[in-house]
């Protein structure tokens, strides 16, 4: 996405991306805590943790737990600090969530691993306070047939289609992450939960910037991030579209390594789920068609060692416009195709810059190559500007026409227009109220929110 540049470096500290000098903890006088398994898969657990000040208020937390005798270990958490010493685990706040109001909350999680069963911790304390609550640890609601995942299971490529488990053509609709390095507080149990249940969303896109604070500078923590948002978009019957988002430099072959290493692992680690399809390079530009080939021709066999299955989507030339912003078209694509099977090429557009011209070249391409937008915006390209309601329900209505699967830029409250929210929302818990989005929110819900008409014979 060509788009958030210093703002967004600003905003980094503001999201807690920096460690700075904080004063000391302040004891908490009352605390609740509601804990909830949100996934389970064999030797692993995805939990939730919600807790709530009940007391003073509270600058530095720490809250503690204690795992059950039953070989359960932390692997990996987020919206805290996570440690383990014994049976105690600790989350210790980060930066921009540090105080607690009286009545506020913070939502934390984490994954875990166990042998045997799967009980439930106890002891909970926030600041060395014992907390009540719901401590419930029962499993996670089957999704069932009637998800999208449910109901479409494998997907595969076949013709220029994105097709389902009963080899019939589908198209699924959802929106994407912003860089998950500044919006991570909007990616919870409560807002997945509202894309699931009231957005009636297909997939989720995660959006892990390589550059701008991102991959480069943890590779194992965005990882392990990663896959924490494909265990939640699994738990609620959602396909999960993990995006390489390289940017600048606009050559992915910058990023090659990088991009072996970070798919050689989440491809091993999530080989067996259904709902994972791969974008191994966002927008690539200034960079030729044949580079981008190159690339994508190592990196897929990558991902295929581990993962044989699922689909996967190269970027194309000019920001992901099949060379349509740099003056080329679709030809070049369909007359020099990547030498790999079960993908997808990825058109990016925004509405308000995007217009006919793109439109025309997406209906020849849409002929002779299986295209997935897995990004594009309601706006200009810089990610702002005034909202274009008539070029945005034109690309929608062809999109649906040739049953193109999109994702929206962007389920955040960045303070730009093409979010979903209004600045501010992520710190609530209403992710689907007409109070909390903006015009393109509203549409795109609106859009999304339809019921899917996925066949199954």
């Amino acid at each position: 996405m060509k788009r958030m540049l210093a703002l967004l470096a600003t905003c980094a500290t503001a999201l807690g991306l920096t460690t700075l000098a904080v004063p000391q903890a302040v004891a908490a006088t009352g605390c609740k805590v509601d804990y909830t398994v949100t996934s389970q898969w064999t030797g692993g657990f995805q939990a939730g943790v919600k807790i709530t000040n009940l007391g003073d208020p509270v600058s530095n937390w720490t809250l503690k737990f204690t795992l059950p005798d039953a070989g359960q270990k932390l692997a990996q958490g987020w919206n805290a600090t996570w440690s383990q010493s014994g049976s105690t685990v600790s989350a210790t706040n980060l930066d921009w969530n540090r105080t607690l109001a009286t009545g506020g909350s913070a939502d934390l999680g984490f994954t875990g691993t166990f042998t045997g069963s799967n009980p439930k911790p106890s002891a909970f304390t926030l600041n060395g306070v014992a907390c009540t609550g719901d401590i419930g640890g029962e499993d996670p609601t089957d999704p069932g047939d009637s998800t999208p995942v449910g109901t479409n299971g494998q997907l595969h490529v076949c013709g220029v289609n994105l097709c389902n488990q009963y080899n019939r053509p589908i198209q699924l609709r959802g929106m994407s992450t912003h860089g998950i390095q500044w919006f991570s507080k909007c990616y919870n149990n409560a807002s997945l939960d509202a894309l699931a249940k009231d957005w009636k969303s297909d997939l989720l896109r995660i959006a892990m910037y390589v550059q701008e604070q991102g991959y480069e500078t943890d590779p194992a923590g965005f990882t392990s991030r990663v896959n924490s948002y494909v265990d939640m978009a699994e738990a609620r019957g959602m396909y999960a579209l993990i995006d390489f988002h390289t940017l600048t430099p606009g050559d992915p072959n910058y990023n090659l390594d990088r991009a072996k290493t970070f798919f050689a692992s989440v491809a091993a680690r999530n080989a067996a789920k259904k709902n994972v399809i791969y974008e191994i390079a966002n927008e690539p530009n200034g960079v030729s068609w044949t580079a981008i080939k190159n690339y994508a021709e190592q990196v897929i066999p990558v991902i295929r060692a581990a993962d044989p299955d699922a689909v996967i989507i190269v970027g194309t030339r000019g920001w992901s416009s099949l060379g349509v912003s740099d003056g080329s078209n679709e030809t070049e694509v369909i007359n020099n195709p990547v030498n790999a099977t079960n993908i997808m090429y990825a058109f990016h557009f925004y509405a308000a810059s995007h217009k006919d011209n793109y439109r025309a070249a997406v209906s020849r391409a849409a002929a002779k190559l299986p295209l997935f937008v897995t990004e594009f915006g309601t706006v200009t390209a810089t990610g702002g500007g005034s909202f274009d309601r008539t070029s945005t329900t034109a690309w929608l209505d062809l999109l649906d026409q040739l049953k193109i699967s999109y994702a929206n830029w962007t389920y955040s409250d960045a303070n730009e227009s093409s979010a979903a929210f209004k600045p501010g929302t992520c710190n609530g818990t209403d992710y689907s109220s007409s109070g909390v989005l903006t015009d393109s929110g509203a549409l795109l819900k609106s859009r999304i929110s339809t019921p899917d008409s996925f066949p199954t014979s």
